[in-house]
């Protein structure tokens, strides 16, 4: 039978139908540890007592009305959010591309005259056009082109490249704290205050996309304030409802203000489900919570450092957000392998495998984890006399 799906995606051969906590479960009964979370998405786990229980209450009063009336849990959820962040308004949408769209437009409507972005090579912002417009990869571009006018692109985490783009027709700068799909990479420490130094002194809004970084991801509610910076505008879906799709751009009051009713909408965006399952996951993140994160980012950190392997290069991230950098393109070998053996992680492109588990990881989790990429890694070797890679499993 033809398959009536279209084919976008690059599957696995692996159906899961149950999880539950840190476990995955696919339609065999096989048990796999899930240090993927649906890539950055379910913090949480599957089926967390609390959470499912917020969505439930909610599923059984409202799905849905259309956001031309007055909604609580929503505000609830931008109070929350505009608190932490100190900052103003919260637009809610459905997903990330969505949330960084709005970003987009709100910038561009804020600057004027001023319609063009700096973004960084090697960013991901989303699929959309808007959105993908602005990732730095051209690579994604084939087939789409051309793309939205109004926006340049300078190297990440290089604040000279970035001062020497600023003309009169810059009106943002759009960057992700750290780069998830290019390989977890963590700029310097005084980048993002470097680039709130450069804003400040050119009338520029800070964008940060905290897609994957935000919503404790990191140790952080979002990674920013590690270096302690207010942006004007922030990013954030995948972790913010568990699995259920929301997302949210954050405003600074300077930019909340010039927005007006019509200007952008969405017919979805903040539905009463998704939004109980918001409020419950930022009660859950507590400070303790967060310091959990770090702990257990530290300890899986530390535990590879130890592994005895020549195959790994680099080890990067902060909290719950690494990548395992290889000196030879194994990354989506070494994913599969640990597929296999029932572990589920991730790849950014062909050298760094990326580790995303969940944040109520047990003591028990990370040392299976390290026990089984310890004997995957193993099954690899350089082949004499070349860089080729042998996997002798």
């Amino acid at each position: 039978m033809k398959r009536a799906l279209l084919q976008n995606y690059a599957r696995y051969p692996v159906e899961f139908i149950q999880g539950k906590g840190s476990k995955l479960y696919d339609k065999n009964g096989k048990e796999y540890l899930d240090f993927l979370s649906g890539i950055a998405v379910t913090g949480f786990g599957h089926q967390h007592k609390e959470i499912t229980e917020a969505a439930n209450i909610q599923l059984n009063k409202l799905w849905h009305v259309s956001n031309l009336f007055e909604a609580t849990p929503q505000e609830e959820l931008a109070q929350k959010l505009v608190a932490s962040t100190k900052m103003d308004s919260v637009f809610f949408c459905n997903s990330g591309t969505e949330a960084n769209e709005a970003a987009i437009k709100f910038a561009r409507k804020w600057g004027g005259e001023r319609k063009t972005i700096i973004a960084t090579n090697g960013s991901f912002h989303g699929r959309t056009l808007g959105s993908l417009s602005a990732t730095g990869q051209s690579n994604l571009w084939n087939g789409f082109t051309p793309m939205l006018s109004g926006f340049t692109f300078v190297d990440f985490n290089n604040l000279e490249q970035t001062q020497n783009a600023i003309d009169e027709n810059i009106c943002a700068i759009m960057v992700e704290p750290i780069q998830g799909e290019s390989g977890v990479i963590v700029p310097d420490d005084n980048y993002l205050a470097g680039l709130r130094k450069i804003c400040d002194e050119n009338n520029l809004l800070l964008i940060l996309d905290e897609i994957q970084t935000g919503i404790g991801r990191t140790g952080k509610l979002f990674a920013h304030q590690y270096f302690d910076i207010i942006p004007d505008i922030v990013t954030s879906a995948k972790g913010l409802a568990n699995g259920l799709p929301l997302g949210a751009t954050i405003c600074s009051e300077r930019v909340a203000k010039i927005i007006k009713p019509g200007d952008h909408g969405s017919t979805f965006g903040g539905n009463p489900i998704a939004v109980a399952a918001a409020n419950k996951v930022i009660d859950l993140l507590t400070d303790s919570q967060l310091e959990l994160i770090n702990k257990n980012g530290n300890k899986i950190k530390k535990l590879i450092v130890e592994i005895e392997s020549n195959l790994i290069k680099k080890i990067r991230g902060k909290g719950l957000m690494i990548g395992i950098e290889f000196k030879e393109p194994i990354a989506k070998l070494v994913a599969k392998a640990l597929l296999n053996k029932g572990v589920v992680v991730g790849n950014s492109g062909d050298t760094v495998l990326r580790l995303l588990p969940p944040f109520i990881l047990g003591e028990n989790d990370i040392h299976y984890f390290v026990k089984i990429f310890t004997s995957v890694l193993s099954k690899f070797s350089f082949s004499s006399g070349s860089s080729d890679i042998v996997n002798i499993n």
